[in-house]
């Protein structure tokens, strides 16, 4: 055993201990975390308008700040954009994060001093937990890659901006240094099927044990380099045991993966945001990921059913419930106050507070009132093609109201590796899947008001070119999993051509 995979070791056991004093102590902590988040902003712009030197409790904070998203939000955000400080934090942001934004246009999500921190401990603290729980650390020997954005960073009336897995990057431990690819200069590059052939060259001769990143993104580097060596990653990089990833569920990817690398690898699934870092995968044996109560954040959960009724009920951690679909609202040490991230969240276990992410608040399928979300299609699929050899690159689903003809239906949109002989059958299958776990769509398909879904075959790579052709390959862009339009659908029905 090497002195760094033994300093890992002690290391690990010493970050649980720390975790397991506020897991146990879940309530408080998060009271904890309110109080000092009302204390430091009282005197912020957002702090005054919004009354907070006479917030005394949970139920005065929900009176008197709404729920907001980044629109609603935008008045105070475009002020430190402008460079003004003390707006929603005291002083200026240390950087912006900069994402997609829909009706706004780019995004710029503050981080602080206080809050960037959190972001490089929780992802420290994934790994140090897996260590703990496996016994195994000898992958901080070899080579480790994440797959992120460029780290080059603009200027905004003096705050840095750019990707946050690009700020990320400047973030990196010493010890970590000498055994992170790809370089500085791969990193840079822009365009990301030239930075995808560049990390290929930089990595292909080299012990990987590490490899981290976003799923659907991650199979372009693994296809690129199968391609190169003639042979599965896992036969070229020998001791690479260890797949970190986040943003997606990675069970529809699995199957897939494993046929590339060859073999199965451990995982540990990871919920960060620009807005936060909201969670890790704790154990590899208990389903959900560790909700991070003590990391400058404050939740509160709202039902999705009742989410976009007038003055939906606002649920703190000790009121959530196991199974429920919950849209997830966060107030940050980085200025954010019950604001909506869009993601929803299902508990799995509440000793400790454990979640999955169940999809977007608005990526869902309702055309009919069925309300279907991505949790129970990802289910859906994974449990269809449980037991059989087929395998799916990437797939999307959407509504199809006005058919040519014969009753509406529910269109999934699907690149498979390999084609299955009988569509029609994992059509029925993944059907039946989706009506067990949601009896209003089970209701429509019994009461004839929709037929069972149909498959759409996407040609390969297709899903590629439609990001491809959106500016949003690579990266942290991601495709829905479902949309209520047929925006996505009718552009990959093209592509597909």
């Amino acid at each position: 055993m090497s002195v760094k995979s033994f300093a890992a070791k002690i290391f690990a056991y010493y970050v649980q201990r720390k975790t397991q004093r506020w897991a146990r102590q879940p309530i408080q902590t998060q009271q904890q975390v309110f109080l000092d988040l009302i204390r430091t902003a009282r005197n912020t712009e957002f702090g005054k308008d919004h009354g907070f030197s006479k917030i005394n409790s949970y139920e005065d904070f929900a009176k008197q700040v709404p729920i907001r998203d980044y629109e609603a939000l935008k008045s105070y955000i475009d002020r430190v954009v402008k460079g003004e400080e003390n707006v929603l934090w005291p002083g200026k942001p240390l950087y912006f994060a900069k994402t997609s934004g829909t009706t706004s246009g780019a995004k710029y999500i503050p981080l602080t001093k206080a809050s960037m921190p959190l972001h490089i401990q929780a992802a420290r603290d994934a790994i140090l937990h897996y260590v703990y729980q496996t016994g195994k650390a000898d992958f901080v020997n070899g080579k480790m890659i994440f797959l992120q954005g460029s780290p080059i960073l603009e200027q905004k009336n003096g705050i840095q901006l750019g990707r946050l897995s690009g700020i990320v990057a400047h973030f990196v431990p010493k010890y970590l240094q000498k055994n992170r690819l790809p370089s500085w200069e791969t990193n840079c590059i822009e365009d990301w099927e030239t930075k995808v052939d560049a990390i290929v060259q930089e990595t292909f001769c080299e012990d990987m044990t590490v490899i981290s990143g976003i799923p659907s993104w991650m199979q372009m580097y693994f296809e690129k380099l199968q391609s190169k060596a003639g042979k599965p990653v896992g036969e070229l990089f020998k001791n690479f045991n260890l797949f970190i990833y986040g943003g997606v569920n990675y069970e529809p990817y699995r199957a897939k993966f494993e046929s590339l690398i060859g073999r199965k690898v451990d995982s540990i699934e990871l919920f960060p945001a620009s807005e936060g870092f909201f969670a890790y995968q704790d154990s590899p044996t208990e389903k959900g990921m560790l909700l991070l109560l003590n990391a400058g954040i404050f939740y509160e959960f709202v039902k999705s059913e009742d989410f976009f009724t007038q003055n939906p009920k606002r649920y703190t951690i000790g009121e959530v419930e196991i199974g429920v679909n919950y849209v997830l609202i966060i107030s940050t040490n980085a200025g954010l106050w019950a604001y909506n991230i869009g993601d929803t969240v299902q508990f799995t276990s509440i000793q400790p507070y454990r979640l999955i992410v169940s999809g977007r608040i608005k990526h869902f399928i309702s055309a009919f009132g069925e309300h279907v979300i991505g949790k129970e299609v990802e289910q859906a699929m994974q449990e269809a093609l449980a037991g059989t050899n087929i395998c799916i690159t990437e797939f999307t689903v959407a509504p199809q109201i006005t058919p040519e003809s014969g009753l509406p239906y529910h269109q999934w949109l699907i690149e498979f590796e390999n084609l299955p002989d009988d569509i029609e059958n994992l059509a029925l299958r993944i059907d039946k899947a989706l009506r067990q776990q949601n009896s209003y769509y089970d209701d429509l398909i019994l009461g004839n008001v929709l037929r069972t879904l149909v498959i759409t075959p996407v040609v390969r790579n297709g899903f590629q070119d439609y990001m491809k052709s959106i500016g949003k390959l690579g990266g942290q862009n991601k495709i829905p999993r479902l949309s209520n339009d047929r925006q996505i659908a009718d552009a990959l029905q093209t592509i597909s051509r």
